[in-house]
């Protein structure tokens, strides 16, 4: 049987969801109603990214142990996992505005005394919300090649990046709840 070559359409959909996402984010801020309340999705996403990161370690014990099977459904179910938050993640942006860690009159700016009470751990704050964002953009084409080489059952291939890919995962998924935990007080 021929092997598909998925190298364009993974390079393509790795290039087109963090343009997406970007766009979004960055983009005109005119909200869409969907219909139902979105606020408490933030708290479904960290609930998303802690699972996530229990299926990946899960899924190197199992692999360490040669539970392929295991192995298997514990990273399967991380990127359905992913693919969820992706969508929720663009739901929510779609409807709320953006939240500024420190603003706690929710007004979108940061007074002199906002910035004050919130003190040095807005840098913290920034840079692990930064590494987040920049690693969950990279991360996606590292996860799509990982997943082909081992359905094309290339494992010397798909071991040799997944231990490239699996700490980079892992971190997105962490830093993750990190950000939804620090940002979490100023939420409306």
């Amino acid at each position: 049987m021929k092997e598909r070559n998925l190298k364009v359409p993974i390079i393509v959909i790795s290039a087109a969801i963090p343009l997406g996402v970007a766009a979004l984010i960055l983009g005109p801020q005119s909200k869409i109603n969907v219909g139902f309340n979105t606020s408490a999705l933030p708290l479904f996403h960290a609930m998303l990214n802690s699972t996530t990161a229990i299926l990946l370690l899960a899924s190197l014990y199992f692999i360490r142990h040669q539970r392929i099977r295991a192995h298997r459904a514990a990273n399967l179910t991380a990127v359905a996992l992913s693919a969820i938050f992706l969508i929720s993640y663009v739901i929510y942006h779609s409807t709320n505005p953006s939240v500024r860690f420190g603003d706690l009159n929710h007004d979108g700016l940061l007074s002199a005394e906002e910035k004050l009470q919130a003190g040095n751990l807005r840098y913290v704050y920034y840079v692990v919300l930064s590494s987040h964002i920049i690693l969950s953009g990279i991360i996606i084409p590292f996860v799509l090649f990982t997943l082909q080489r081992a359905f094309q059952e290339k494992f010397l291939k798909h071991k040799k990046l997944a231990r490239i890919t699996w700490p980079m995962w892992l971190y997105v998924a962490v830093s993750g709840v990190v950000v939804y935990w620090m940002i979490s007080p100023y939420y409306y």
